[in-house]
């Protein structure tokens, strides 16, 4: 596990009055009209934001959201997630029209000890994603102290990630970073057995660096979703109109023969809900995993499967999930997906969950409170748990 220089090695007693700049992950949807529709990333972050404040800090808070085109643009905004954090936090917290420049200036100067402070989206300069040496001295020159709670951009090498940490000597991580960290340390260390993991989503290029590290680790691998597809397809089966990546198969044949090799036990789907249209679901039916019919695709993983999950979910000591078992966001679709968000709930062991499309099917399902860890960032967790350095972490990493 990184060991990470935290609160405590800023001396929090000292830092009343300190200008404090805090890179939050607050990527978070917005409606049409700017309300912003899931603030559980707002929420994770309150705890550091409540002890910087208590400490007497003067918070610069910035964050990415969306892809704007390196430019200023009203869809992506963070205004309104200003507005929705000060409702939260029960505080004011002002906005600056701009995260660098004179806005962002005299925002930052006008804080007052305990005061808060939202800069607008770090991405409408192209500088941030370059990790541009100009503009990260930009972001830098507003503080004195840097602190990094946001997880979900850690595997990103951007300007206010690790170009601001070079120029501020003192810096820590949050209380939200170090407990992503310390969770999905425990997944790589010495894991309590049965190790199991599910994997999901649409395509194992995605999880494939993921998998690759966790295989040798694994007592039990369960594949749902377009994953399993392509899965299935690599045994032999005709999976019909189902995506199926063609160019994994020998991937997919891989992991199985190792599978195979050391033991390790590999649930695929043995049914499947199949239909003719998405849209129009004039035909659902479950078949056998092998028999899907001509003309139609695998949406999600049968009854029978379901159970079979559930089984196994219920032996597992460490548990992590990553990936819907099927189209979830388009109902009925959701019933697999749903059955292992509630056995993951009874899982006796400790267990970790990432990635958006799985947390929103969690939340839906009402588990999230009885998860061991939800993390909120898919794509950084997904590269830590491949043993790959974050540069976000390694730039907090204490020295040695």
């Amino acid at each position: 596990m990184p060991e990470l220089l935290t609160l405590e090695d800023l001396d929090l007693g000292t830092l009343a009055g300190r200008r404090i700049f805090v890179r939050v992950d607050f990527n978070v949807p917005l409606s049409p009209q700017g309300e912003v529709l899931d603030a559980t990333r707002l929420e994770e972050a309150l705890p550091t934001l409540r002890e910087l404040l208590a400490a007497g800090g003067r918070l610069i808070l910035a964050s990415h959201a969306g892809r704007p085109k390196d430019a200023p643009d009203p869809r992506y905004s963070l205004r309104p997630v200003a507005a929705k954090l000060q409702e939260l936090l029960g505080r004011p917290v002002a906005f600056a029209a701009d995260c660098v420049g004179e806005a962002a200036e005299k925002v930052a100067a006008g804080l007052a000890p305990g005061g808060i402070a939202l800069l607008e989206n770090l991405r409408f300069h192209a500088g941030e994603k370059k990790n541009d040496p100009a503009f990260a001295a930009q972001l830098a020159a507003l503080a004195e102290v840097y602190v990094d709670d946001a997880f979900g951009s850690a595997h990103r090498a951007h300007a206010s990630v690790v170009g601001m940490p070079e120029r501020l000597p003192r810096k820590a991580a949050g209380r939200l970073l170090v407990r992503e960290v310390t969770a999905l340390s425990r997944l790589l260390g010495e894991p309590e057995r049965p190790f199991a993991t599910i994997l999901g989503g649409a395509k194992i290029e995605d999880k494939i660096d993921t998998l690759e590290n966790l295989l040798p680790r694994l007592d039990l691998l369960l594949v749902g979703g377009g994953m399993a597809n392509t899965f299935l397809a690599a045994q032999g089966h005709d999976m019909a109109a189902s995506l199926v990546e063609t160019d994994r198969l020998e991937v997919a044949r891989d992991i199985l023969a190792r599978a195979r090799g050391r033991g390790l036990e590999v649930v695929l789907p043995t049914d499947l809900v199949v239909t003719d249209d998405l849209e129009a679901k004039t035909r659902i039916e479950t078949v056998a995993a092998g028999e899907v019919p001509r003309g139609t695709k695998a949406v999600d993983i049968g009854p029978a499967t379901r159970e079979a999950f559930a089984a196994a979910i219920g032996r597992a000591r460490t548990l992590f999930w990553n990936g819907p078992m099927g189209v979830f966001e388009k109902p009925p679709f959701d019933a697999g997906t749903r059955a292992v968000a509630l056995a993951l709930a009874h899982c006796p062991g400790f267990s970790v969950l990432g990635g958006g499309e799985t947390v929103a099917a969690a939340r839906r399902a009402g588990v999230t409170e009885r998860v061991g860890h939800v993390s909120t960032g898919g794509g950084a967790a997904l590269e830590f748990l491949a043993g790959k350095t974050l540069p976000g972490v390694a730039a907090l990493e204490r020295s040695r």
